[in-house]
């Protein structure tokens, strides 16, 4: 019994150590690949986000602004054609023509 209870021993200590080494290997491969994602992404042209969402809050209040300002354009249009329209409905006084330049020779 006592040689059977030390194979199990060593069995078990080998089996301990085999999952200590896979463990160890999981942790390398992990780093290996999180290595080659950073090489290929720095080499990429990508954005970071903090850059990303600052641009993206730029273009929300230009957009914004310039919504605004087509709503002032359209009613200033407006108050313009409204101003045009009285004055051609409202008769002209008496409007004196002007005298033809004189041409010197």
């Amino acid at each position: 019994m006592q040689t059977q209870n030390r194979i199990l021993d060593d069995l078990a200590k080998v089996a301990s150590s085999a999952m200590g080494a896979a463990a160890g290997m999981r942790g390398e491969v992990e780093a290996r690949i999180r290595e080659q994602f950073e090489r290929i992404i720095s080499q990429m042209d990508v954005v970071p986000r903090e850059e990303f969402d600052v641009m993206k809050a730029v273009a929300v209040k230009a957009r914004e602004e310039s919504e605004d300002l087509a709503e002032k354009v359209t009613a200033l249009e407006a108050r313009l054609a409204k101003l045009e329209g009285a004055t051609k409905t409202t008769p002209k006084s008496t409007t004196a023509k002007k005298a033809a330049p004189k041409k010197f020779d």
